[in-house]
């Protein structure tokens, strides 16, 4: 996990960690803006994970995001 901010895919990013992570208030997500490494500290704080398992969590999700932004999709 980088300590970059996220800038083009963070709306992805938070999407699909807001449906993972659901005790996330709306001011942890403000306070993130962007920055990995402040979501990875908010979602320790709320959820009491050692900061190994929430980067690979995070590391994993980015993984996906990633990959399906350069996958074609296909009409049917």
């Amino acid at each position: 996990m980088s300590n970059d901010q996220v800038v083009g895919p963070w709306k992805q990013i938070e999407a699909e960690a807001r449906r993972h992570w659901t005790k996330l208030t709306d001011d942890d997500w403000k306070l993130a803006a962007g920055d990995i490494e402040k979501l990875a500290g908010r979602i320790r704080e709320r959820y009491g994970d050692a900061r190994q398992k929430v980067a690979r969590q995070l590391n994993v999700l980015i993984a996906q995001i990633r990959e399906n932004a350069h996958t074609p999709h296909q009409e049917n």
